[in-house]
């Protein structure tokens, strides 16, 4: 069994939860989902079975777009609605749509981001959750994002009993972006502590909820023999991609992992190629970080 599953992850579960119980419906052990959602968000979930855990990479670096709600006012340890309250300040006079509309429009574009202390990026060996757990606080390394679009999808909603004020947005977004740290940097523009207090993810690259299955509806799928029609071609991970066809003579080179001179076909190459042969995908090359006049293997698909 081998191709793209897009899955529906349904809230309270992790998303290794999900791997967990794939490899018992499905009967597989080679089974890799493609980038972490939290336990409260649900959404898209591409997992990839058999020889596709090989473009895991792929799909976790492609664009994604969820819908979530912000709440300004109070601000949680997580940044979303699952931490303790650590600061607050009373939304007394409500945010005009203007200034709210205006300061998502800001973030929109190349940004700077620093990712939350609950997350999963590693620090010294070390998830930066492991350390928030213990009350620890490490320096935090920078990632570059790309935010595509970010707006607000709802009017804004007062809260009395508390003095708080949300309302519900939709993003889209590049690899390597945490929402939850964009609702506190939207907060802080407006001059508020704030966090996310619902989200969904709507799309993961080429996949939509209209392309999902929910895990119940996998498990029906394999009882009735009819889990082939929902799988993805691996293929279809690459459709964006520029693609090149070999021939015998590159062929011998390529799949030995040859370093080639940046010419002929490749002399404008300035992205990611994937190379074919007799109408097979048999590896992707890249131009080369340290040899400006070559190309290299980033990927091999030879079996």
């Amino acid at each position: 069994m081998d191709g793209i599953l897009p899955l529906w992850k349904e809230r309270g579960m992790t998303s290794h939860d999900c791997v967990f119980k794939l490899r018992k419906i499905l009967k597989t052990k080679k089974v890799g989902h493609t980038g972490t959602l939290d336990p409260e968000v649900d959404g898209v979930l591409p997992i990839c079975i058999g020889k596709a855990t090989k473009v895991v990479e792929f799909l976790t670096d492609t664009d994604k777009a969820y819908e979530g709600e912000i709440t300004v006012g109070v601000a949680t340890t997580t940044e979303d609605s699952q931490g303790e309250t650590i600061a607050k300040k009373p939304v007394d006079q409500a945010l005009s749509l203007a200034s709210i509309d205006a300061a998502m429009e800001a973030m929109v574009g190349e940004s700077i981001q620093v990712p939350p202390m609950y997350s999963a990026v590693k620090v010294n060996g070390k998830r930066l959750y492991e350390y928030a757990r213990k009350g620890l606080t490490v320096e935090r390394p920078q990632r570059n994002i790309h935010v595509m679009s970010f707006e607000r999808i709802s009017e804004p909603v007062y809260h009395a009993e508390d003095q708080t004020m949300s309302w519900r947005f939709r993003v889209t977004c590049g690899k390597g972006t945490y929402v939850r740290t964009l609702a506190v940097d939207l907060g802080a523009s407006l001059g508020y502590p704030a966090y996310m207090s619902s989200l969904t993810r709507t799309m993961s690259g080429a996949f939509t909820k209209a392309d999902c299955l929910t895990l119940q509806q996998v498990a029906e799928a394999m009882a009735n023999n009819e889990i082939d029609a929902h799988l993805k071609p691996i293929d279809s991970v690459f459709a964006a991609y520029r693609q090149i066809a070999l021939d015998d003579e590159l062929w011998d080179k390529v799949k030995n992992g040859a370093v080639l001179p940046k010419e002929g076909p490749f002399e404008t190459m300035e992205a990611p190629v994937l190379f074919t042969y007799q109408g097979k995908i048999v590896a992707m090359y890249e131009p080369h970080p340290t040899k400006a006049a070559c190309i290299k293997p980033r990927k091999m698909f030879l079996s």
